[in-house]
């Protein structure tokens, strides 16, 4: 089982990746939203902004998320790390119910690059 803070780290290189993206990646990143990331088997919520194709403010919350956010995402630790290392893919996790995805249905569009 992940950590909080390999969580967070995932985090950390999520919000990496995505300020070094370019091309499509980038320009599907490159919109304001709230974002929040569950995370089930820690009985955390990650909080943060998806501004101009960066991850800002992160922080986490005991439970589930204080606030309902634009886009909201809920997994295993294991998931998260998994996918930030590109050990799992988003769209296997997703189809199978290892990941929720919920968002409004022009954002889902323009995640899909992204995901």
């Amino acid at each position: 089982m992940a950590t909080l803070e390999e969580c967070r780290a995932a985090l950390g290189r999520l919000a990496q990746n995505l300020s070094t993206a370019d091309g499509d990646v980038r320009s599907a990143a490159a919109f304001d939203r709230s974002l929040s990331c569950r995370i089930t088997d820690l009985d955390v919520t990650f909080t943060g902004r998806l501004t101009n194709g960066t991850l800002e403010d992160v922080t986490n919350v005991p439970g589930p998320p204080p606030e309902r956010a634009q886009i909201r995402l809920a997994m295993r630790g294991d998931d998260l790390v998994a996918m930030v290392d590109g050990e799992l893919h988003f769209a296997k996790a997703w189809g199978s119910g290892r990941v929720k995805l919920e968002a409004g249905f022009r954002d889902l569009l323009r995640l899909r690059s992204l995901l």
